[in-house]
């Protein structure tokens, strides 16, 4: 049950599958054992990206570590779900260690792909040892005229099996019921997207002193579009799981469990699983209590009933909220530069009807793209749940100070929390906060 460096106790890990299968070990485990431990709330935290079980529950640990004692005559239970995602080396969590892999020798350039990087993609992309070694190749040895080859690698990686269920799961909106097209990122020529990736990594890099009449080197992008196909992938993982998996594992625990008062809590992707175990909840259930993400990485639009680009489209998740008895807080922060700059960029090439290229068939210049990365295109973790009527908005300490909403949306801005992280993602993981533990609390209202 317990990990034995856990910092609170009882804790329980439920482990899912792809498809949302969960280990059936510990599952029995966690649903024969919850009631014993005398559980009033039980909080429950899905990662979002991460390289291996070890990396989620140091997580947990450090999240976890403050609650004891913000809340100390609660009974509280937790759960961490470990579920199978992935986080470029390249990207370290803030007061996080970093990784204690052996390093690459000092007299050869660095590889693009680290030893942890090839690592993390075999273990989220199982059988695909073939791929990833030509993909890192390629990005090391950047070959003239193989980008397109590089592009067709990438998309076998993150292929799914057909018939399989997570193509089901990789909308954020539904335009008349018809969810999202597959993105250009998978459709459109390979040079273009990744010459425009290569611009925005660059204007991350140097600011306003990005040269933006430089014409790109498309391998400058390759790297980011094999990040975001990954990306997209984890995506339509976190949906599946959480409807198919976590969503009914809730319901069986309110089975064996009624009186328990759940607290749904996820990062990034985990944003994304969390919600859609809504949609998965069996009818009646009721006893999920308060949902909060943290930098959710997924369409600000997800539950709105209409979104206001297109009063044709609504979010896939129109109406979950009502399933909560209690509310969703949405963290988010100006400073997380994955949701902000290359979320949406990627976000808008899965709009086939709005073309990378320019009139003259070159890749159009970045400041072109970033004016047209209008509100359809932004994240759940960059500004909050949007198009929801009557949301609550608050900054951090407003959130601490309470009450927040019984019910419904609230957005808190913890941007004065969450700050610290470098490029391409900046603050995105800078979740660690004590802050952001009693926001969850507060949610839950847990004292």
């Amino acid at each position: 049950m317990a990990d034995p460096v856990m910092s609170v106790t009882p804790y329980w890990e439920l482990t899912f599958d792809a498809d949302g299968d969960p280990d059936g070990a510990e599952r029995d485990r966690f649903l024969g054992e919850v009631t014993g431990h005398g559980v009033h709330d039980l909080i429950v935290f899905a990662h979002g990206w991460n390289n291996d079980r070890s990396g989620a529950t140091a997580l947990y640990r450090h999240f976890f570590a403050p609650i004891p004692k913000l809340a100390p005559r609660a009974r509280i239970g937790y759960v961490g779900v470990i579920w199978p995602s992935m986080r470029f080396s390249d990207e370290p969590i803030p007061d996080f260690p970093r990784s204690t892999a052996a390093p690459e020798p000092v007299a050869a350039p660095a590889p693009a792909l680290d030893l942890d990087a090839r690592h993390a993609l075999l273990e989220t992309f199982p059988g695909r040892a073939t791929v990833v070694d030509q993909l890192a190749r390629l990005l090391d040895q950047r070959p003239a005229n193989e980008l397109e080859e590089f592009g067709r690698l990438v998309r076998q990686l993150v292929e799914v099996v057909p018939g399989g269920p997570q193509p089901l799961f990789a909308a954020d909106t539904l335009a008349e019921g018809v969810p999202q097209s597959e993105p250009a990122l998978f459709t459109e020529d390979t040079a273009t997207v990744c010459a425009q990736f290569a611009q925005a990594l660059a204007a991350l890099e140097h600011g306003a002193d990005a040269p933006e009449f430089a014409l790109p080197n498309p391998w400058d992008g390759a790297k980011e579009l094999l990040r975001q196909a990954s990306y997209y992938a984890m995506k339509r993982r976190a949906g599946t799981i959480g409807e198919r998996g976590l969503g009914p594992l809730i319901g069986q625990l309110a089975g064996v469990a009624p009186d328990v008062r759940v607290h749904l809590v996820g990062h990034s992707f985990g944003g994304r699983l969390v919600s859609f175990a809504l949609r998965g909840l069996p009818d009646g259930v009721r006893t999920v209590k308060s949902v909060t993400l943290l930098q959710g990485a997924f369409s600000h639009y997800a539950f709105a009933g209409r979104v206001p680009e297109d009063p044709r489209t609504a979010g896939v998740l129109q109406g979950q909220q009502n399933r909560i008895d209690g509310p969703l807080v949405s963290c988010y922060s100006r400073f997380d530069e994955a949701l902000g700059t290359m979320y949406p960029l990627a976000s808008r090439m899965a709009d086939t009807n709005n073309s990378l290229l320019d009139e003259d068939g070159g890749p159009r210049p970045l400041l072109d793209l970033v004016e047209q990365l209008g509100p359809e295109w932004g994240a759940m973790g960059h500004d909050g749940v949007q198009a929801v009527p009557g949301t609550q908005s608050l900054d951090l300490a407003g959130a601490l100070r309470g009450p927040l909403a019984a019910s419904g949306c609230v957005n808190v801005d913890a941007a004065a929390v969450v700050k610290n992280g470098d490029p391409p993602s900046g603050a995105h993981s800078d979740i660690v906060h004590p802050e952001l533990a009693r926001v969850v609390l507060a949610a839950g209202r847990i004292v």
